[in-house]
């Protein structure tokens, strides 16, 4: 990530913007890596992307 918005622990809302996206490293392409947790479970972040 380029810029981060928000802080670890945040509660974020379905389409706010987290961050955005960088090409850092020695990746070929910008692209982000994230994880949703929810009481501290990880669950599947495809049930929560903006649409």
């Amino acid at each position: 990530m380029n810029d981060i918005n928000i802080k670890e622990g945040s509660i974020v809302n379905i389409g706010e913007t987290i961050g955005h996206v960088g090409n850092t490293g020695r990746s070929t392409a910008p692209h982000l890596h994230y994880e949703v947790r929810i009481y501290g479970k990880r669950v599947n972040p495809e049930n929560y992307f903006g649409k």
